[in-house]
Parts: C-alpha cells; sequence; structure tokens
C-alpha cells in the first residue's frame, strides 16, 4: 500500500507531503496504481521546481517507494494549486482502487 501523508499548519498551510510504499495492486512494472502515483507525485515536484520555482526539499528512496517533498516557507498560490492538484489525483486514486492500495492522510503540525 501506498501511504500518502500531507502535513499542513493550523492554518492550512502546507509544510511537506511523504508519500510512501509501494501500491502493490500488480507485480513490478505492471502495477498501474503505483506509476498513477508516481506520476502525479513526481510531476508536482518537478512543477513546483521548474514552474514556479518554489523552494522545496526533497528526499527520496526508490527501493523502499519513499519520496517526501518539505516546503521552506508558504507557498505561492500558483504552487498552493498544484498541490491542491495532487491531493485530488491521489484522491481519485484511491477512491477508485481503494484503501488497500493508496491512502491519504492529513496531519497538523
Amino acid at each position: 500500500m501506498t501511504a500518502i501523508t500531507f502535513h499542513k499548519t493550523k492554518s492550512g498551510e502546507y509544510k511537506e507531503f511523504i508519500c510512501s510504499g509501494h501500491a502493490g495492486f500488480d507485480g513490478y512494472g505492471k502495477d498501474i496504481v503505483c506509476a498513477s502515483i508516481s506520476v502525479l507525485v513526481i510531476n508536482t515536484i518537478n512543477s513546483l521546481e521548474t514552474i514556479t520555482h518554489e523552494n522545496i526539499t526533497v528526499h527520496s528512496d526508490e527501493k523502499r517507494g519513499l519520496i517526501q517533498c518539505g516546503f521552506e516557507g508558504p507557498l505561492q498560490e500558483t504552487s498552493k494549486a498544484l498541490v491542491d492538484s495532487l491531493v485530488l489525483g491521489l484522491s481519485h486514486i484511491a477512491a477508485q482502487y481503494g484503501k488497500k492500495y493508496c491512502k491519504l492522510e492529513f496531519k497538523e503540525v
């Protein structure tokens, strides 16, 4: 199962997100759930870096299926929209395939 946790402040500002684990929907190279999650997460990170030039820190471990993206300060409005779009896409994957494969959490920090 892939677990994605979004850390937000009390006021609703995104601080980071952590995506960990492999979905386990199918075998290596055939797992459409894992591939979908990966595309959304990596595209969002690339967009934050390339389009909005957001100051972020990224750590990853491909074997463990881990990617962590931290935000150095408050996000620009465009960046917030990108992260909101990531949440929307991941929510649809979780709704379609179930929490057995994709689980979203929101934690206050």
